[in-house]
Parts: structure tokens; C-alpha cells; sequence
């Protein structure tokens, strides 16, 4: 049978294609993804259609770009082409077989095995320690973490004092490489921006401490490549506070903008420290400095600080 006469739908539909508005080109390189999955798969779009119980018609739609599919359509083809979302969408890193074969081996372990598998996997990788350092890159940097209103700058201060080491607010870092205070940036440049900033200060206090203090902003957890640097480099410490312990510190600072709707903001601050908990924890001390006063919240995370360098008590 000849080529003309095997695919008269697929003639039907390129004409189609041809005499319609021009194509999205975001959903023309789906429409090749699930083409270039489903060859990788060796299903036929009658296969496919079977699997997914959604008409060829519409797979066709799909993979020459007419139309948009809806999300519930991507997760059938997801689930029967056995690649993620990610894959389909386009994620550059799961253009890598290596990299798909290290996400498949890792999709069934705990959190314990890939905490050990990350931290193994920086020290393969490196993190350019210089040779006053740990085995871990580490040397003696104290990073302390958490949600704003958990102690850090207060606390910061007085661990520095008593270790003799620079305090570096990270905050001010950020402020002083772009010129501009961190409203000023969030509002001309918007979050983006603000990160990488944060970014480059991390590695410049990295860089010129090798025993420093560092107290970070809050949201630096949404920047992982920022995070994996601070865990990798630094001593890691995570200051909880109840929820009502941040909103008061932070009024207290001057900060009088949660009093303008104050059962909202307190809904607000729960929900950031929920979906930031779980990488908070990822410190290798936690402090709840909610627990107990100041002077005893400072003994507390001085006796964990000097235990983790080493130092007399």
C-alpha cells in the first residue's frame, strides 16, 4: 500500500493544520514529546488510544499541536507512556538518560536513604572546599535558618560574640550587592531577582568566611541550588518558633503590617512554615526557640554550636 493511501487521516489533518490559525509553539513540542515517548515506548497511537481510553483523534490533536488537552488527558498519557509529567512538559534535565534512570531508582526511597544519597552525592560532586576545611567542606561556618521572627539575627549576634566570629546578616549582603533595600527589590525586580542576589552573597560570604555566623532571610529554602550550597558548606541550624511566637517578634521589630488583617496573615505565616518545614528540617540541629526564654535558648544553641566545631563549652 502506498504512503498516500495508508495515512489518508493524517493527509486530512495536516490540511487541517495548514488552513488554521498559527500553532502555539509551547503545545507543537508537546505534540512531539508524546510523538517521541510513545516511539520510545513502540505504541501506536491505536495502542496509546486504548491505554489512555482517549480517542485517536484527540491523541492526534495532541501530537500535531490543534487544540489544547486538558490536564486530566496529560495524566492518562502520562501514565501510560510511564514518564512524568516533567518529561512530557519538556524539564531540560529529563532530556538526559542519566538522569531518568537516577529518578527511577530513587522514586521508592524514604527520606532517611535520600537524605544519605544527597549528602553522599555533594561530597562526589564537591563544593570546592578549600583546605582549611572539613571532609564536608564545611570548616566552621554556622548557618542558622528558619522562618522570619524565629531568632536568627538576635541569636546570630550572640553566637557570634561568643565564638569571635563575623555576623553576617544576609539580608544586609543582599541589600548592599544590588544597591537597593530588599523592598526596593522585590518591587522593581520582583522574587527572581531577589534570589539570585541572595545567591550571590551566599557565595561571597562563603567565600571571604571561612568562621562566620551567617543568619539567612527566611525563603532561601525556595531557591534549591541556594539551599544545596548552605547545606553543603555550612553547619546548619534550624530556630522554630510556635507560629504566634513569628507574628509577635516580628510586630515587634516594627513590622505592623500583619495587624491589617491579622486572622489572614496568621493563616498565611501557618501555610509558609508548613510547606518550608520539611526543608528546614533538613538542618542538622533544630532549636524551638518557643521552649524557653532567650538566655536559655542562647545556652542551648551555644552548647550544640561548639559540640558540632569541636570547641571547650
Amino acid at each position: 500500500m502506498s504512503n498516500t493511501m495508508a495515512s489518508p487521516r493524517r493527509a486530512a489533518l495536516r490540511d487541517q493544520v495548514a488552513g488554521s490559525e498559527p500553532r502555539e509553539p509551547f503545545l507543537i513540542a508537546l505534540g512531539e514529546r508524546v510523538r517521541a515517548l510513545r516511539a520510545r515506548r513502540g505504541m501506536t497511537r491505536k495502542a496509546l488510544a486504548l491505554a489512555t481510553e482517549v480517542s485517536e483523534r484527540h491523541l492526534a490533536n495532541l501530537e500535531y499541536g490543534v487544540g489544547n488537552a486538558s490536564i486530566l488527558v496529560l495524566l492518562q498519557v502520562t501514565q501510560a507512556l510511564q514518564c512524568s509529567f516533567a518529561e512530557l512538559l519538556g524539564d531540560p534535565k529529563t532530556q538526559s538518560p542519566e538522569w531518568l534512570m537516577l529518578c527511577d531508582m530513587l522514586e521508592n526511597c524514604d527520606e532517611a536513604m535520600l537524605r544519605r544519597i544527597r549528602i553522599a552525592a555533594g561530597e562526589l560532586i564537591g563544593a570546592g572546599a578549600g583546605a582549611d576545611e572539613d571532609t564536608h567542606g564545611r570548616s566552621s561556618r554556622i548557618a542558622l535558618i528558619g522562618l522570619r521572627g524565629a531568632g536568627k539575627s538576635t541569636l546570630g549576634r550572640m553566637l557570634a560574640e561568643d565564638l569571635d566570629f563575623p555576623f553576617v546578616e544576609l539580608s544586609r549582603e543582599i541589600e548592599k550587592l544590588a544597591g537597593f533595600s530588599t523592598a526596593e527589590i522585590l518591587g522593581l525586580y520582583g522574587q527572581n531577582a531577589y534570589r539570585r542576589y541572595e545567591r550571590r552573597a551566599l557565595e561571597e560570604a562563603i567565600r571571604v568566611s571561612p568562621e562566620a555566623v551567617i543568619a539567612t532571610a527566611g525563603g532561601m529554602v525556595s531557591d534549591l541550588m541556594s539551599f544545596n550550597l548552605l547545606l553543603q558548606r555550612c553547619t546548619t541550624v534550624w530556630l522554630r518558633a510556635a507560629p504566634e511566637d513569628h507574628m509577635r517578634r516580628v510586630m515587634a521589630q516594627g513590622d505592623m503590617r500583619p495587624m491589617a488583617a491579622s486572622a489572614e496573615a496568621m493563616e498565611d505565616l501557618k501555610s509558609i512554615l508548613a510547606s518550608r518545614s520539611a526543608f528546614y528540617s533538613k538542618a542538622e540541629h533544630q532549636i524551638n526557640t518557643s521552649a524557653q526564654p532567650l538566655l536559655e535558648t542562647f545556652q542551648i544553641l551555644r552548647a550544640e554550636v561548639r559540640g558540632a566545631l569541636r570547641l571547650p563549652a
